[in-house]
């Protein structure tokens, strides 16, 4: 399939069906219809395409505007090309150009190629715009960098202007690819030797003492995945398991554990424990008995439960550490899931820390006297990160000192004495995330 094409069709399913980004990419690449050299220049195309959507239809919408009605294709193929000309240095201006026509020919009545032409070479004559000349600062930001506009504003408040320009910005960069190295099959060095041998070259993670970041070659192309000795995960996501600690010995809970990766990375500490991993949805139980199956975990007891009935199912004080990975806004992970961008509203945020609270008071008595209680997000709203920790201090618990201790020498400094860690995405590059440890008092 004629990559450009492909791209369209993940777009249009993105962007019609309300399909996630993620999913509909990796269903592409798994239908082998894209020849492997293409791979990158697609990925490329789709995750870039999306991030800079507001920045798009503002240089698109007054071109259209005599357009009684477009093809549902044709918007995401003009974004596209739009993007290619603005944002992709290696693409002559007129193969984009060329190859849209072409796409739209094959898609639509001749008359769209005509529209799809001519609306393409007067982007090319006008030039890039020039934002400075917006007046409103968020205005500015929000549509220079492609966020909404209600989020800036937000993230204003909380972190200033410079700060939400450099978070916004570092958004539309491409994420590094990261693996976690299962130790019990091998060591750092090891693992990068494994990827040598199959020609993607990788070196230690700058923050994540188990993680590699790949250089170049794709890791999805060697066995090392399917054979349990890498799994992919942010850096930021990997230090949960150091957060929650774990002993061999100990039973741990992960109340939402789908996909996985933090619930096998504590598991692969187990050896005489185990690893109880719940998750509201059946199918995704499947997905975390794949996982542990791959690692070759023996410890992991995965089953479909909501988190807010954990009280039904489990006695109270029956785990010596429980974490609570809760379901999210996600704002922290936009350079990865650029959708988020779009499918999140502000309600979003009145929301999701009902849940999270809900979640969070029925875990609570699950915990062993002294046990230990991890609270994470893959967001950097206080709404649903440092407001929850003070309900959690308000119910018998107090932040664990050794938290600090656990974690690695370079993320130490952001740690203050309240045993929380929050990373925004330009802290250290990672996916913004937050965590914070507890002990139960008694």
């Amino acid at each position: 399939m004629n990559v450009r094409d492909a791209a369209v069709t993940t777009l249009l399913k993105i962007g019609q069906g309300g399909a996630f980004s993620t999913i509909s990419v990796h269903q592409m690449l798994e239908k082998r219809a894209i020849s492997k050299a293409d791979v990158g220049l697609y990925t490329e195309l789709v995750y870039g395409t999306l991030s800079r959507e507001l920045t798009l239809d503002y240089i698109l919408d007054p071109l259209l505007a005599s357009q009684k009605k477009l093809d549902p294709f044709m918007r995401p193929l003009l974004r596209m090309s739009v993007y290619q000309l603005f944002y992709l240095d290696r693409i002559p201006d007129h193969a984009v150009i060329n190859e849209a026509v072409e796409i739209a020919k094959t898609r639509g009545k001749p008359h769209i190629a005509k529209v799809v032409n001519g609306v393409l070479r007067n982007v090319l004559r006008q030039g890039k715009p020039d934002f400075s000349t917006i007046p409103s600062t968020s205005k500015r930001i929000s549509i220079e960098t492609s966020h909404p506009e209600w989020l800036v504003e937000r993230w204003i408040e909380l972190f200033g202007e410079d700060e939400t320009l450099k978070i916004c910005q570092i958004n539309n960069e491409a994420a590094p690819v990261t693996v976690r190295v299962n130790r019990n099959k091998a060591t750092v060095e090891e693992a990068v030797e494994l990827l040598e041998a199959q020609g993607v070259f990788a070196k230690p993670a700058a923050v994540a003492p188990d993680g590699l970041e790949i250089i170049s070659g794709s890791v999805q192309q060697t066995d090392l995945l399917d054979r349990g000795y890498l799994s992919l995960q942010d850096e930021s996501s990997m230090l949960v398991a150091r957060a929650v600690g774990a002993e061999p010995s100990d039973h741990v809970l992960d109340s939402c554990a789908a996909p996985g990766g933090k619930a096998m990375h504590i598991a692969e500490g187990l050896t005489t424990g185990s690893l109880t991993a719940l998750d509201l949805h059946t199918h995704k139980i499947k997905l975390l008995k794949k996982q542990a199956e791959r690692l070759e975990l023996d410890t992991v007891e995965a089953e479909a439960l909501d988190a807010r009935k954990v009280g039904d199912r489990f006695d109270a004080e029956s785990f010596d550490r429980i974490l609570v990975d809760a379901p999210c806004s996600g704002l922290g992970v936009i350079r990865r899931k650029p959708d988020i961008k779009w499918t999140k509203q502000p309600e979003n945020l009145t929301q999701l820390p009902v849940i999270q609270r809900q979640i969070i008071e029925a875990v609570l008595p699950l915990v062993k006297r002294g046990g230990t209680f991890v609270y994470s997000t893959c967001t950097i709203d206080p709404v649903e990160n440092e407001q929850q920790t003070e309900f959690i201090l308000s119910q018998g618990f107090v932040f664990d000192e050794s938290f600090k201790g656990r974690m690695p020498e370079n993320v130490q400094a952001l740690i203050s004495e309240r045993a929380e860690l929050k990373l925004l995405p330009t802290t250290l590059g990672t996916d913004g995330f937050y965590i914070a440890a507890f002990k139960k008092q008694g």
